[in-house]
C-alpha cells in the first residue's frame, strides 16, 4: 500500500523516510500534484507543506476527488493543517496542534505557517521562522519562567506586524529591545532560543506520518465518504491543466532506499562556476530580474509565454462567455491596479484613453476573456516565460544576474534583506529605486504596480527592490541595457 507525502522546509524527506516505510516523499505540493499523485492509486496522501503564493495553492477540489476515489488523505503542519481544518467535516485527517488552532479557529491567517526557504537543491533550508513556531517557542518561554505572560504577548504581536519572509528571533529581540521591552527578559530569551525553541510544524509533521501508519495498521481499507462529487466544466478544465503525469518514486526519498536531497554545489568561487555552467538559476530568481526592469518587459514576456502556451494547448481552448459578475469584478480590478478609486478619477482616465462607454465595456470583456486564459494556463505560462526569455535572448544576461546576486546575498547571509537591514524606510528605497535605478516616479498605487509585475502585493515588491539594493552595496552593480 504506497503513501505519498508532500513536504520541505518542515520536515526533509530523508528524515520523513526514516519515520514511515513504503512512502515516496516530493516537493512542497501545488495546484494539480494530489491529482496527480492520485492518478497512482495511492492508500493515502499526507500533505505538509505547499505553495502558497508564488504557485497556484492545492485546490480544495482536488483533495476531494482524491478522498471521493478512495484516497486517504492526511495534513498537519503547515498548508496540510490549513487544507485539513478547511476539509475535516468532509474526511480529510488533520493531525496536530496547528490544524486544531485552525480548526478551533485560534488562527485563521495563512501567514501564520509561512516561510521564507532556500531552493530544492539547498534542501529547502528555512531562512525565516514560522509565526506558529514563534508562539510555541514564547509559550514555552513563558512556562519556563523566562518570560512574563505579557512580555510574551508583546513579542508575539512585534512578530505578527512583521512581514512573514522577515520573521526571526534575530529580529524579535531586537525589535522588542527598541519596543522598550525587560532588558532582562531579553537576554534571558536569547539563551533559552538555542534549545528551549519549539518547532511545532516539524513536531506536528512527525505525528502525521505516526498518524498515517498507525491508520494503516489498523484500516488498510480505502476511504468511504458520504458526499457525492460533483463534475463541473471548471473541474474539466483542472483535470486537463494538471495533466496525468505520473508520480515517480525516484522524484522523492523513499523509505528504506536511503533518499535523501541532492547536495548543493559549493559556495566558493569554484561552485559558483559549476552552477553558471550548468544554467543552474531558479526561476523566480531570475523573473525578479526581469521584474526589476517594469511592468512593459516583464508584460511583454508574459504573453509570449502566454501565447506559446495557447498554441501548445489548442485542443483545450473553448469559446468564454463574460457574465456581468464577472464583468463587474474585471473592471473593478483595472481600476485598483490603475489607482482609479474615484468616478473623477476613472472618468479622467477614460478621456485620456479616448474611451466611451462602448469602447470599456469591449476592452473589459477582451480582458476578462485574457485572464480567463492566464488563469487556465498559468502554469504553464510559468513554465514557458524561461523558455520565452531564451527564445528572445534574455536568459543569458538575467540568468548571470540573478546568480551573481544570490552568490553575493547568501556570502552575506541576506537572501531576505529587511528595511532595517538596509538602514532605509520604505520611501527612502522606493525613491532610490525608481529615482536613481530606473529614473521614473514613484507609482502612486504599489500594489497595482506589484500585480503588473506578477507578485501578490507591494510587500512582495519590497523585498524585490531591498535584494537589489543590498546587492548593488555590497557586490558590482549589474549592467542593464
Amino acid at each position: 500500500m504506497s503513501v505519498i507525502v508532500f513536504t520541505g522546509p518542515t520536515l526533509s524527506a530523508a528524515d520523513g523516510a526514516a519515520l514511515l516505510d513504503g512512502a515516496v516523499f516530493l516537493p512542497p505540493v501545488a495546484q494539480g500534484d494530489v491529482y496527480r499523485a492520485s492518478q497512482e492509486k495511492p492508500w493515502a496522501i499526507g500533505i505538509i507543506d505547499g505553495y502558497f503564493e508564488r504557485l497556484p495553492s492545492v485546490w480544495h477540489k482536488e483533495i476531494l476527488w482524491a478522498m471521493a476515489h478512495g484516497v486517504h488523505v492526511f495534513g498537519s503542519a503547515s498548508m496540510g493543517a490549513l487544507r485539513a481544518a478547511e476539509l475535516h467535516p468532509f474526511g480529510m485527517a488533520g493531525v496536530g496542534a496547528v490544524f486544531e488552532a485552525f480548526r478551533s479557529g485560534a488562527l485563521t491567517d495563512d501567514d501564520e505557517v509561512a516561510i521564507a526557504h532556500a531552493p530544492a537543491e539547498d534542501g529547502y533550508r528555512p531562512l525565516s521562522d514560522a509565526m506558529v513556531n514563534i508562539r510555541a517557542t514564547l509559550d514555552a518561554a513563558v512556562a519556563a519562567s523566562v518570560l512574563r505572560q505579557e512580555t510574551a504577548a508583546a513579542l508575539v504581536a512585534l512578530a505578527k506586524r512583521t512581514f512573514y519572509a522577515q520573521r526571526s528571533f534575530a529580529r524579535l529581540l531586537a525589535e522588542g529591545a527598541a519596543a522598550g521591552a525587560s532588558p532582562e527578559e531579553l537576554d534571558a530569551l536569547r539563551r533559552f532560543v538555542p534549545d528551549g525553541r519549539v518547532d511545532q510544524k516539524r513536531r506536528d509533521a512527525v505525528a502525521m506520518l505516526e498518524a498515517i501508519a498507525a491508520r494503516r495498521a489498523r484500516d488498510a481499507g480505502p476511504l468511504r465518504v458520504a458526499y457525492h462529487f460533483a463534475y463541473t466544466d471548471v473541474w474539466d478544465q483542472a483535470c486537463r491543466r494538471a495533466g496525468r503525469g505520473s508520480v515517480a518514486p525516484g522524484q522523492g526519498a523513499r523509505a528504506g532506499a536511503g533518499g535523501a536531497p541532492e547536495a548543493r554545489p559549493g559556495s566558493g568561487p569554484a561552485g559558483a562556476r559549476s552552477r553558471r555552467a550548468e544554467g543552474a538559476v531558479q526561476p523566480e530568481l531570475l523573473l525578479d530580474e526581469l521584474r526589476l526592469e517594469g511592468p512593459l518587459p516583464y508584460a511583454h514576456a508574459v504573453h509570449g509565454a502566454l501565447a506559446r502556451a495557447l498554441a501548445l494547448s489548442e485542443a483545450r481552448r473553448h469559446g468564454v462567455e463574460v457574465p456581468v459578475e464577472l464583468f463587474e469584478e474585471i473592471l473593478a480590478q483595472i481600476r485598483r491596479e490603475r489607482g482609479l478609486l474615484t468616478s473623477e478619477s476613472t472618468r479622467a482616465w477614460l478621456a485620456e484613453q479616448a474611451l466611451d462607454v462602448e469602447g470599456l465595456t469591449l476592452l473589459v470583456q477582451r480582458e476578462a476573456r485574457l485572464r480567463w486564459a492566464q488563469a487556465v494556463f498559468g502554469i504553464e505560462v510559468e513554465r514557458l516565460l524561461v523558455d520565452q526569455l531564451r527564445m528572445t535572448g534574455r536568459y543569458a544576461e538575467l540568468a548571470a544576474r540573478a546568480l551573481e546576486k544570490q552568490e553575493v546575498l547568501s556570502a552575506a547571509g541576506v537572501e531576505a534583506p529587511a528595511l532595517e537591514d538596509l538602514g532605509l524606510t520604505r520611501q527612502a528605497l522606493l525613491d532610490w529605486y525608481f529615482g536613481e535605478v530606473a529614473g521614473r516616479p514613484v507609482p502612486p498605487h504599489l500594489d497595482g504596480y506589484a500585480a503588473s509585475l506578477g507578485l501578490d502585493d507591494q510587500d512582495e515588491l519590497l523585498l524585490v527592490l531591498a535584494r537589489e539594493h543590498e546587492h548593488r552595496r555590497r557586490g558590482r552593480p549589474p549592467a542593464r541595457g
